[in-house]
């Protein structure tokens, strides 16, 4: 994507935040800024862009909503409506601050309780990340007509239902924690290894999700799962810069360079794992755990002096809370560090339900491969690329089964 389409993509999501806040319609605000990415890409490359293009790409879409409004006005309500956006009774602010709390009212909204479970995220991920539907799709392992089934179904309900856009009152705020802590977890996941495209990190969605948890932090300072989830979001980003070598590929965690580290990010993310843990009274939850792994890898001295008994039992504990087949990979794969690749393999072979998840298939092949089992490591890392992976992982995974001969 050229630059402007890069910024139009990263501007957009706090964009159609305020838009959605205005129209009080997802739909119509997710058709008006369409209206107004193009004209952004007519004229932003001429023009160069504006000095806010959030806000540009808001008042824009907003006159486009207008238009349409005029356009379908066959009821009175329309009309009323389309007269409110011309002439506000309030002026709009366009500010920093102002697109910040309305990114986070549209997660609350999209984690609305009246809304399926496995549309919440979803939902948060096409509006707030500017994913295709074909990406949520893969991230989901289902086909592309089911979610995108799932997207149109769960913007009906919001509009039914009349769902306010809106943060909730603090009453309300612990009822809808998990699925916004969810929608923010996998906003950072995508970010931070993207699921295609040309670059390893989508430093934006990365960004976007930190900043989110920090906001969540403040509402909620002494809630462990919150701050759980904000340590683990800095603690692995920290290591952002040494994922990629300078042609852009990718870089195992055994081979990053860990003088490149974000100390900073490395230290406060560490003292909220403490605090995390602390205020769990004994019953850490599934951020606080996975944080305190993401602690154990931050502050060892290498790969080889990594806490691995450690990290072993703390996935146990998570395996207690969230049982899935991801955490039970992960679990593997700290084990074959302990207890050798053979012993890691045996438990990756009992796994189920991964077979679309480009992951277990390269921890598979890289267990065989230390066992020098080469036929079966090449096809595992087949099955992997088969999953089209990003092309930084597309051309690891290409000089692993290339070095396999």
């Amino acid at each position: 994507m050229n630059d402007f389409g890069e910024l139009i993509r990263v501007e957009g999501a706090r964009a159609l935040a305020t838009l959605t806040r205005v129209l009080g319609d997802l739909q119509l605000a997710e058709d008006a800024l369409h209206d107004a990415v193009v004209v952004a890409l007519e004229r932003w490359p001429v023009e160069g862009p504006p000095a806010n293009p959030a806000a540009w790409l808001t008042v824009t879409a907003r006159n486009k909503a207008i238009d349409r409004l005029r356009r379908e006005a066959r009821r009175s309500e329309k009309e009323e409506a389309a007269m409110r956006y011309v002439t506000p009774s309030e002026p709009e602010r366009f500010d920093d601050s102002t697109i910040d709390d309305d990114v986070l009212r549209l997660v609350f909204t999209c984690c609305h309780p009246a809304l399926a479970p496995e549309a919440r995220v979803a939902l948060s991920l096409r509006a707030l990340c500017g994913l295709s539907t074909a990406e949520i799709a893969r991230a989901f392992l289902v086909s592309e007509p089911a979610m995108a089934q799932r997207i149109v179904r769960a913007k009906h309900k919001i509009a039914a239902a009349r769902i306010p856009y809106r943060v909730p009152a603090d009453h309300e705020l612990l009822e809808r924690l998990p699925a916004v802590l969810a929608v923010v977890y996998v906003i950072f996941t995508e970010g931070h290894s993207a699921s295609a495209g040309d670059d390893l990190v989508r430093v934006d969605l990365c960004n976007e999700a930190i900043r989110l948890a920090g906001v969540l932090s403040c509402l909620l300072p002494d809630e462990p799962e919150v701050l759980g989830l904000l340590a683990l979001l800095l603690l692995t980003d920290a290591r952002r810069t040494s994922r990629v070598d300078p042609d852009g590929g990718l870089v195992l965690l055994a081979d990053q360079d860990r003088a490149r580290w974000d100390a900073a990010q490395i230290e406060e993310g560490s003292a909220l794992v403490e605090r995390a843990l602390r205020r769990s009274a004994g019953r850490p939850g599934p951020y606080a755990l996975q944080g305190a792994i993401a602690a154990c890898h931050a502050n060892a001295p290498s790969f080889t002096e990594t806490d691995w008994p450690d990290i072993v039992m703390l996935y146990g504990l998570l395996e207690t809370v969230l049982p899935t087949s991801v955490v039970r990979l992960n679990r593997a794969v700290a084990i074959a560090e302990v207890d050798g690749p053979a012993a890691g393999l045996l438990l990756v072979d009992a796994i189920t339900g991964l077979e679309q998840f480009q992951h277990f298939h390269s921890a598979r092949a890289d267990m065989l491969r230390r066992l020098d089992r080469d036929a079966e490591a090449a096809h595992a890392y087949r099955a992997a690329l088969a999953l089209n992976p990003s092309t930084p992982e597309r051309r690891f995974l290409l000089r692993r089964l290339a070095a396999l001969g």
